[in-house]
This record gives structure tokens, C-alpha cells and sequence, in this order.
């Protein structure tokens, strides 16, 4: 067999593992669209929305806003904590959010204590002991719900043996977004929540929580102890659901989608942001991760193009992946998240999955991170700073 041979062999079998895949990717959002909505409990829990805040997010007024008008039931309150307490757009935020929702209670939290190496759990820690709630939901700051988001989650985390419930999300660009704002929001909805359904299918339930969502019983929270052991953890949101999980309760995934804003990325900030999240995921999910670039089935398919020759099978096998990567996106983004964006970038999932598999090969070449403009080095999922 020639060098030529084994190439084509290696990339043939590499592209029909990750057409497997698509697959059963496509099972695991059939599995999840079928799943029965939760219904309410008959009393309320008083719940408290906490929300880290460090520098400035775009769109963040809209999101605070989105959670002070929900159509609720029981009592609930929306915690901002303050990382530099002296912020003071964040302050006038509030005050604006205040003359604008009267009928919402909205409390700013200073929190000017550097506990950790994760400056978000650190900021955590010293907002839970302000919280009124007996339930904790935390989410990102630039997160925008809807106004049945509060009764959704608290629907689901009052299923029984339920200790943490989380939510898929999109990714919101601007008008006139950049390339790599636009590769940031398609990557959300057509590559991480395949890797997230698909998890759940073959594992048989959620084992990890998305920063999006962790709602969480104040008890639950106590019995796993609390937030002090994630103050060095890069993947802080993903340890908190592994650790419910082992807890003996379930995780569970909820419909209630909810949405982030996607900053103007250059090509460094895109850079910068998907290596962190890439050799994040590595260290939490190391097994996993290993396995994650055999999903790239389009990259394999075009090497495998290449590598025969531009022979004729190899032609039909791309045509096979190119439409069940489609399938697998339009099924995901615009079905599950209904993200119409999707609509216009899709002609960018070839250099999308590119660069996905570009950057699960370099996040072994190194264990630096750059967040919010401070450089860490992780050494087993822990931050350590350089």
C-alpha cells in the first residue's frame, strides 16, 4: 500500500466515523424535541437571578431587562454582582432598570473580593449570602430570556430527583456582523449543541451544566459544597452539573432556549475566545474531547477528496456528509434554537468545521488561556495564573 493508499483509507475511514455521527446526531434532536413539557408546582419557590458582572457586554441593558419582566407566579429577584463595585455604568443601569420596572425587585451587589483564579465563581461566593431565594438561577451577564423563562425552568427543576437544570442557547450577532462574529454564532448553534445532544443521547441524561442556565436548589448547592471548591476551575458551569450529577441527581437539559450576544470579533478575539473554550472542554472531558474529531465529518471528507485524487466515490461520499451536515444543522439551529441566522451563513459551515477541527488539534499544543484580558496556564481544569 502506498502513502497515498493509507491517506485516502485513514481519511475514508475518518469521514464515514463522523457521518455516523451526523446521524445520530440527528436521533439525538429527534429525541429531544419529543420530550414532555413540565408542568408547574402548585406553590411557587421565591427565586433569586444572580449575574456576575465584569467589564462590559454588548447588549447587556436588553438582557438585565428580559428578566425583570417574567410572567411568574411567585416571588423572584434579579442579584447584579459587581465585580469593580465602583462600575458606574452598571449602577446607572440599574437605576434605569428601576424607573422602567417598579413592580421587579433589582439589587446590585458589590463584590469587590478576588477569592479565586475564576474571577465569575469568585464573584458567586459572595453574592449567594445576599440572595432571598430558595432557588439560585445563574446566568451569563449579556443572557436574554423570554418572559416565560422563569416558569419554564422552575417547571423543570421541580421534576422529581431534578438538582440542576440548564438550557441550550443561540448566539446573537449585530446587523452588519464580522466573519468571525458570524463562525462564533454558527459554531453555537450547528457544532457545540450537536456535541451537547449527542452527549446527553449516548450518556443517557445531562452530566454538566452550560453557563447559560444553572438553576439550582439553595440546598442542592449546599449538599455539593457550595461554589468554594470552582474558585480555580476554568469550566466552572460545566464542574457544577458533573458534580450534581454525582451527587445522585439528575441534570436536566430544558427547552427554553435562551440567547447570548456575539461581540465584533477580529480574528484574534475569535481565536482567543475558541481555544479557551476548546482546551476548557478538553480538560473537563478528556475521553470525550479525544473523540470529538471524529465529528468533524466535512473536514475528512474534503482531505479524503483530495487525498484519492478528486476520484468519483470520493465526490459522492462528500455529497453524503455535505447533506447530513445540513440536515444536522437546519435540525439544530433552526428547529431546536430557531435561529434564523442560520439561514444566512450556512454556506459558511465548510470553513466553520474547519476551523473546528483546527483548533481541537491545537488545543493539545499548549494549556494557556487568555479571559477578560487575563492570561491563566490550566493544569487539570484548574486556572493558574502566568
Amino acid at each position: 500500500m502506498t502513502v497515498a493508499e493509507a491517506i485516502t483509507l485513514v481519511t475514508t475511514l475518518l469521514t464515514l466515523a463522523g457521518l455516523a455521527f451526523l446521524m445520530i446526531a440527528l436521533l439525538a434532536a429527534r429525541s429531544f424535541r419529543r420530550e414532555p413539557v413540565s408542568a408547574l408546582p402548585a406553590s411557587l419557590p421565591t427565586v433569586s437571578i444572580l449575574k456576575p458582572i465584569k467589564g462590559w457586554d454588548p447588549g447587556r441593558y436588553d438582557a438585565f431587562a428580559s428578566h425583570c419582566t417574567q410572567n411568574y407566579g411567585g416571588r423572584y429577584e434579579l442579584l447584579l454582582g459587581l465585580s469593580d463595585p465602583d462600575d458606574a455604568d452598571v449602577l446607572a443601569e440599574v437605576e434605569k432598570l428601576r424607573a422602567a420596572h417598579p413592580q421587579a425587585i433589582i439589587r446590585a451587589v458589590p463584590c469587590g473580593q478576588r477569592l479565586g483564579a475564576n474571577g465569575k465563581v469568585s464573584t458567586l461566593l459572595q453574592m449567594v449570602p445576599h440572595a432571598l431565594g430558595e432557588v439560585l438561577i445563574i446566568n451569563d451577564a449579556d443572557i436574554v430570556v423570554s418572559s416565560e423563562y422563569l416558569a419554564r425552568i422552575i417547571a423543570d427543576l421541580s421534576q422529581p430527583n431534578t438538582g440542576m437544570v440548564t438550557a441550550p442557547y443561540l448566539g446573537r450577532t449585530a446587523d452588519k456582523p464580522t466573519l468571525w462574529a458570524r463562525l462564533e454564532s454558527l459554531g453555537i448553534s450547528t457544532d457545540f449543541l450537536p456535541g451537547v445532544l449527542t452527549a446527553r443521547l449516548l450518556d443517557r441524561g445531562v452530566r454538566f451544566g452550560l453557563g447559560s442556565t444553572l438553576a439550582l436548589r439553595r440546598e442542592t448547592l449546599d449538599r455539593i459544597g457550595g461554589f468554594e471548591p470552582l474558585l480555580d476551575m476554568l469550566a466552572d458551569d460545566y464542574e457544577l452539573g458533573v458534580r450534581v450529577h454525582k451527587a445522585g441527581m439528575r441534570v436536566v437539559l430544558s427547552p427554553e432556549v435562551v440567547s447570548t450576544a456575539v461581540p465584533q470579533y477580529t480574528f484574534r478575539h475569535f481565536w482567543d475566545h475558541q481555544l479557551r473554550w476548546s482546551r476548557g472542554v478538553r480538560d473537563a472531558r478528556r475521553l470525550g474531547y479525544l473523540g470529538l474529531c471524529l465529528s468533524y465529518a466535512l473536514p475528512w471528507a474534503l482531505a479524503n477528496v483530495i487525498a484519492s485524487g478528486f476520484a468519483l466515490p470520493s465526490f459522492t461520499l462528500l455529497s453524503l456528509v455535505l447533506l447530513a451536515r445540513v440536515a444536522v444543522a437546519l435540525s439544530m439551529g433552526a428547529g431546536i434554537l430557531r435561529d434564523g441566522q442560520i439561514f444566512r451563513d450556512l454556506w459558511l459551515l465548510p470553513l466553520r468545521d474547519c476551523f473546528g477541527l483546527l483548533f481541537w488539534a491545537w488545543s493539545y499544543a499548549g494549556e494557556d488561556v487568555l479571559w477578560r484580558g487575563e492570561r491563566f496556564r490550566l493544569k487539570q481544569g484548574k486556572l493558574i495564573r502566568v
